[in-house]
């Protein structure tokens, strides 16, 4: 199988196998499992409602619920790696049809993906800063005075500390970074704050 873009791992052969699977489904079961999926995917918590709903999509199409179940695992599997790489709607459809899916069905997903990718987005951010936000931080600057390895007298270090919060509690994250390491820990910073900026 040729490389995969939403993953670097190797992938258990069953993924392969589901959205082979996928093929057999009529285009309009296919239609309406992808708007179960995506509706699930803008509405994470609503976990009951999905699987009440695959449920009864089992029953109206003569499936077995717990493959259908499997089958929407590894299609939320490709969704969730697709968001955390950013890929666009025609990396979507590219790792689609190399997983098996064809043409037709993996450019309706990809069509489904283009239109519900910004807030899908703007949700996986905002589930990220909610996991890990920076509440505080404090630096201090310095100038090595001493040390064993003579190159390093007289080079300026930066020490951060953190708070950050996660869930209900607070975590200090300490870090030492040479000055080069600051000015590209800062670049970093620079381009989420950009990243996020296109988000608001």
């Amino acid at each position: 199988m040729q490389q995969l873009q939403f993953t670097k791992e190797a992938l258990p052969d069953s993924v392969s196998t589901d959205f082979h699977n996928l093929n057999k489904l009529s285009e309009q079961q296919y239609v309406n499992l992808t708007e179960i999926i995506f509706r699930y995917l803008l509405e994470p918590k609503e976990t009951d409602r999905f699987l009440r709903q695959l449920s009864a999509f089992a029953t109206e199409n003569g499936m077995s619920p717990g493959p259908l179940r499997e089958l929407v695992k590894s299609v939320l599997l490709l969704s969730n790696g697709a968001l955390k790489s950013g890929l666009s709607a025609d990396q979507v459809k590219t790792d689609l049809i190399t997983l098996g899916l064809n043409e037709d069905k993996a450019s309706h997903f990809s069509n489904q993906w283009k239109v519900h990718h910004p807030v899908l987005s703007r949700l996986a951010v905002g589930q990220t800063l909610m996991v890990n936000q920076l509440v505080d931080m404090e630096w201090k600057f310095g100038v090595t005075a001493g040390s064993s390895e003579l190159q390093k007298v007289g080079s300026i270090f930066l020490q951060l500390k953190l708070v950050i919060r996660k869930g209900n509690s607070t975590e200090n994250v300490y870090m030492e970074l040479t000055l080069p390491q600051f000015y590209n820990f800062l670049h970093e910073m620079e381009r989420a704050k950009a990243s996020l900026d296109c988000f608001s």
